[in-house]
């Protein structure tokens, strides 16, 4: 047992794991507010039959239509001309939840393509290239959706679910452009074909969740004809691994499609490096909608492309830093949220060429089209904006405002200069404002910002001129001014602002656009122009009700404050507070050093003081009524600009006590240093002081730990079960007792003798690793205190599931001997003697000779009923076969363990009782032998006068509860992997399951020979006799302390299911020894190592 130390110890990390379980979940279970509007529509769904015999009859194919009318399917079908698109549900989905995306693109064609603004768009890398055209400005074809029906099945539970969701999507890509086929024979028919346009050569692939992933393993089927597929499109789909990597099939699979992916993308070459043919997807474009921080099953890392897909090819974006969209949302909601639906369905429109109303054949194109749709400016350039790494150049095309948007010049004369850095406009007035940047840019402040809410071109133009003029064209041609209007970024707005009173002022409006110029985009001009409209605009559009620019040239230094680990960690407890003076920069960068993906910053911004120091009030009334109503009339709402590497730009508009989140995944063995930052951009009015307060979001942080590092944990739980049976091996080795489970984690525990090496160790490995194979290395402080923080949260759990199913075993061995107690006592009662004849009538058929061969080898009969099941059934069944086996020995162990200590108890109480008496006969003396095996009496009074015998017979009953006891966690442990699996199982009996995959089989198979093999607590040791091998003595420990390792490593890659690979492995090595020994035909006591197994009384 544990020391009181030990125990202690080990009572505070429960109570530490419970509060930060239960944190988490309040987190967790904390209504979200995304901000998303709903959907309408008027569904229709035209089932697509088939006369084929080779139509798989468990799924479906649909069509959708839009409207509420009633309709006649088989001429609607006919119809079909427009361009298809397949439709993919994820894990447990309808096929029903096209009607979103479907019914909004059906509005988007009729209504035509977004108003175009003249804000900056998002301009492309140079590896994405630029293919040099414009968005189309009508739309030519129709989006014709398809859905299919895969029976809400729970593919994200179930490798084989995946393969068969890929074959008959491969199925539907057939069967829909068969159709168009059919179709445009009807129409031909009837002499209604010669205006139906041309005939669609591939559909375009929409997947949601998983869906995706079924996508693009339908993409790299054997049977998808060639060039079926050329664009996909994911919604919050897993790309990288399943978001539950726990079966090791469901990771094969991943792995597998991931892996012919990135070779589908590499050019055919012959042996010699000749070239052979271009890449097999050289067509085939995917872009990744993530949606950030509030999807809790897919995060952004599960949902990019990276080491997939090339950037030539493809991209992932999350729904914060969509254009038109700025929002994160949960991971169903992304399937109707109106504003990123809008967006989506316009994209896909304008995917079509409108000289033959099919998408364009170019995948430079298309991925030029999915950029300028999807990327804001903002997001774009935000790391030139910070100066922060980018992944290449960036090009901007310099766009002036267009001819037909014409203000009055002679507004324009009545031109104001500038004289200070900081510049603003609160109404639409028509003047021109001049800013010499030689002057105002001097002593460090070498970079321009302003933020508006003026539209671009028709209410504000900024242009630079090399010298003061009236018109551009009274410079000569080589001198001319430069319009800049198109660098202005759209950002979303917060409310409209309000009057507090009928006739009073009007609250400062919050901006909707932000303007970057960086001393590299003012080289060689000497003025800067902020040119705003006269307030009747000639465009017709209406005027914003409250007008308003703010500018300043500042000094980017002056706005950056780093916040060190211990300024973030010291939040957590107690509110740290941040002062910004007046006339500070507008633009201030707060670098956060532990991202906020793992530590989420509540961050308040309270008005202080906005320069007006007379209200003419009272002194204790002019102070409440500055800080509120008279700043909200003079500064503009303050706007929060959260970056990450991973999942991009956050953006928090009118902010005033909000949660900063980035859905970035710090501190993982793939993460880069940039990951472990986060950077926030803060624009706030420099007429105006500021209280910034920051603290830390205890349970947002716990449940950012366990959404993220959830994988990890499992991996090191099984490693911590591991290092727990190498301590039990290693006691047993030494002639020691075998210690508890409970007593093997606490020993895991101690800093210098097992700590260090068990959990500091590996991770020293894992960068060693890096090194070797070139990959970044992740960041050392982050990567290594979260790998020790789960490591011991791992202890945690198992120390709970271990006094769990100690409590459970108490329990059942009390139960069992309080009965047995009670029956003998009432064995000679005549009203319970027909109970007797009842059981000695059953007695004659535990009697047969097969009933009592099978009682005669219970392990061969625990082995092949659970092979069968794994085998045929459900990997799972068979484990759990396995666990009956284990629990059943530990009870009978202890039941025995118990008789002899209340025996002995006895007996120095002078009391007596005839433990060999009839009372004891059958049950108290029927103990459970190493090898599964009844033995129905105690050890003989001879063995206690044996000089070898060092152990009691209730240690020994005890040492053989504590062995069994440790494979009982482990297994379950592989049983509790197969969970989401037997659910996805028990869903699919009606429609007649098929046989397990042949990986989780065989590694089940394996985990089963441990349990097995290894059911004797001697069986720890071997020693071999076989020529030509160096070593003689193979000890277990040893193979344990090496899968242990394997189940780390594999918790810090986030492939747990990995893990069971160790499983069965060291099954295998169990079962390769074993028959090694028989075949050797070495005596019991010597093969199994040098210590002789003998108790005593």
């Amino acid at each position: 047992m544990p020391t009181f130390r030990g125990k202690v110890r080990v009572g505070v990390l429960i109570v530490v794991v419970v509060g930060v379980c239960l944190a988490a979940l309040y987190g967790l279970l904390k209504p979200i507010s995304n901000g998303c509007v709903m959907t309408y529509m008027y569904p229709t769904y035209i089932p697509i039959t088939s006369l084929e015999s080779v139509t798989p009859v468990k799924y479906g194919l649909y069509l959708y239509h839009e409207g509420w009318k009633k309709i006649d399917y088989r001429e609607h079908l006919k119809k079909l001309s427009g361009v298809p698109v397949l439709f993919i549900p994820g894990n447990g989905g309808s096929y029903k939840q096209v009607r979103s995306l479907a019914a909004e693109s059906d509005r988007a064609y009729q209504n035509g393509p977004l108003e175009h603004s003249f804000y900056q768009e998002a301009s492309l890398i140079p590896e994405e290239g630029d293919a040099g055209f414009q968005l189309p400005n009508q739309y030519t074809s129709r989006l014709d959706w398809f859905a299919v029906d895969l029976e809400g099945e729970h593919s994200a539970m179930d490798g084989a679910i995946l393969a068969e969701h890929a074959e008959y999507v491969v199925y539907a890509i057939h069967k829909i452009l068969d159709q168009y086929k059919v179709s445009y024979d009807a129409r031909t028919r009837e002499g209604a074909a010669a205006s139906s346009g041309s005939l669609p050569k591939n559909v375009i692939l929409v997947g949601h969740s998983m869906g995706g992933f079924v996508a693009r393993a339908a993409v790299v089927h054997p049977h998808l004809r060639k060039s079926a597929v050329q664009t996909v499109l994911t919604l919050s789909t897993p790309h990288q691994s399943p978001p539950v990597a726990l079966q090791p099939s469901l990771g094969h699979y991943f792995a597998r499609v991931n892996s012919e992916w990135r070779e589908a993308y590499k050019a055919q070459t012959s042996n010699t490096g000749r070239f052979v043919s271009s890449p097999a997807l050289s067509d085939v474009v995917v872009v990744s909608i993530s949606g950030a921080y509030n999807d809790h099953q897919v995060r952004s890392k599960l949902a990019s492309l990276d080491n997939i897909v090339p950037p030539t090819h493809g991209f992932m974006i999350s729904s914060t830093a969509m254009r038109n969209v700025w929002l994160s949302m949960e991971h169903q909601a992304i399937m109707w949220c109106n504003q990123l639906v809008v967006q989506v369905s316009h994209t896909l429109l304008s995917l079509i060429d409108v000289r033959n109303g099919q998408p364009l054949p170019d995948s430079r194109k298309r991925l030029e089209v999915f950029a300028r749709m999807l990327r804001s400016g903002i997001s774009h350039n935000f790391n030139r904006m910070m100066q922060l790494p980018s992944s290449g150049s960036q090009m901007h095309r310099s766009v002036t405002c267009p001819q037909n948007i014409h203000w009055n010049d002679e507004g324009l004369d009545r031109d104001l200069y500038i004289p200070i850095n900081e510049v603003t406009v609160l109404a639409m007035d028509g003047r021109r404002r001049w800013l010499d940047i030689k002057q105002l840019g001097s002593n460090g402040k070498s970079h321009f910002v302003l933020v508006t809410n003026l539209e671009p071109c028709s209410g504000i133009r900024l242009h630079l001129w090399p010298e003061k003029g009236n018109l551009a064209s009274s410079l000569p041609l080589n001198d001319r001014v430069m319009e800049v209007t198109s660098k202005m970024m759209r950002i979303p707005s917060g409310p409209a602002p309000r009057q507090p009173e009928p006739g009073s002022q009007t609250e400062q409006p919050p901006p909707s656009a932000v303007f970057w110029l960086g001393p590299e985009d003012m080289h060689g001009f000497r003025f800067l122009t902020i040119s705003v409209a006269p307030r009747p605009t000639v465009s017709g559009r209406p005027p914003p009700a409250a007008s308003m620019a703010v500018g300043q040239f500042f000094n980017p230094e002056e706005g950056n404050k780093d916040l060190s680990p211990w300024f973030m960690l010291q939040s957590t407890y107690s509110q740290k507070e941040l002062l910004l003076e007046e006339a500070h920069p507008l633009a201030v960068k707060l670098s956060f050093s532990i991202s906020s993906g793992l530590l989420p910053v509540t961050l308040s911004m309270n008005t202080v003081g906005c320069g007006i120091k007379n209200s003419g009030l009272p002194e204790e009334e002019a102070g409440d009524l500055e800080s509120s109503r008279l700043c909200k009339l003079r500064c503009f709402p303050p706007v929060a600009l959260a970056w990450d590497d991973i999942s991009g730009l956050h953006i928090y508009p009118n902010l005033n006590s909000e949660t900063i989140f980035v859905d970035s995944s710090p501190a993982q063995w793939s993460s880069t240093q940039q990951s472990d930052k986060t950077i926030v951009l803060l624009l706030v009015d420099p007429h105006c002081s500021y209280k910034s307060s920051i603290s830390i979001s205890v349970s947002a942080a716990a449940s950012r730990l366990l959404l993220m590092y959830s994988s990890k944990i499992v991996g090191f739980s099984i490693a911590v079960v591991f290092f727990a049976l190498m301590q039990q091996a290693y006691s047993w080795d030494r002639n020691l007792h075998i210690p508890s489970m409970l007593t093997a984690v606490e020993s895991n525990l101690t800093l210098l003798s097992h700590f260090f090496p068990l959990a500091v160790l590996p991770i020293f490995f894992a960068f060693i690793f890096s090194f070797v194979m070139s990959q970044p290395f992740p960041p050392f402080a982050s990567f290594t205190s979260i790998s020790l923080i789960c490591y011991i949260f791992a202890n945690g759990l198992i120390a709970i599931l271990i006094l769990i199913s100690h409590l459970v075993f108490f329990v059942a061995a009390v139960t069992h001997i309080f009965i047995k107690a009670r029956w003998q006592m009432w064995e000679y009662n005549a009203q319970l003697i027909f109970l007797q004849r009842f059981f000695n009538r059953s007695s004659s058929f535990f009697s047969l000779k097969v009933v009592r061969a099978l009682r005669a080898n219970p392990v061969l009969v625990t082995f092949f009923i659970a092979m069968v099941f794994a085998c045929l059934v459900h990997p799972a069944f068979g484990l759990l076969i396995l666990l009956l086996a284990h629990f059943f020995c530990c009870h009978n162990a202890l039941c025995s363990s118990f008789l002899t200590a209340s025996c002995r108890g006895h007996e120095q109480n002078n009391e007596t009782v005839d433990c060999n008496g009839d009372h004891y006969k059958v049950s108290e003396r029927q103990t459970y032998n190493f090898d599964g095996s009844f033995n129905r009496t105690f050890p003989s009074e001879d063995n206690s006068n044996n000089p070898d015998s060092s152990k009691s017979f209730g240690e020994a009953q005890l040492d053989v509860f504590h062995h069994r006891h440790g494979l009982l966690i482990l297994h379950l442990l592989a049983t509790m992997m197969f969970a989401p699996s037997v659910v996805a199982w028990f869903q699919r009996l009606a429609m007649g399951e098929s046989l397990p995959w042949l990986l989780d089989s065989v590694l089940v198979i394996g985990v089963i020979l441990h349990g097995i093999c290894n059911s004797k607590p001697e069986f720890n040791s071997f020693l071999l006799s076989i020529p030509g091998v160096p070593f003689h003595h193979v000890r277990l420990y040893v193979v344990y302390l090496i899968a242990g390792y394997w189940a780390y490593f594999s918790g810090l890659a986030l492939a747990p299911d990995r893990a069971f690979y160790a499983m069965a492995s060291v099954g295998g090595i169990s079962f390769i020894l074993r028959m090694i020994h028989r075949r050797i035909g070495e005596t019991k006591e010597v093969s199994y190592g040098s210590r002789k197994h003998s108790h005593r009384h």
